[in-house]
């Protein structure tokens, strides 16, 4: 599967109301996606469940768009 379709069906695992489809690839997900700090932090779960990746707290600032965290999945998957 492609990574940022799993990036996608991991965000919409958490947040399945999103309307992924017209969400700018630059636009920070926690405000765009009504996020609260526990939705993101399961959003990064799901994302090291579907790609192996783990993002420390120390490296969130980085993944906050969808650009950030596929460049930050592809460095390190």
């Amino acid at each position: 599967m492609e990574l940022r379709q799993q990036i996608l069906e991991s965000i919409a695992s958490v947040a399945p109301e999103a309307e992924l489809d017209a969400l700018d690839d630059a636009a920070d997900l926690r405000d765009e996606l009504d996020l609260d700090s526990m939705d993101f932090l399961n959003v990064l779960i799901a994302i090291k469940a579907a790609t192996g990746v783990e993002v420390p707290e120390r490296d969130y600032p980085q993944v906050r768009t969808l650009a950030g965290l596929l460049d930050y999945v592809r460095a390190r998957g």
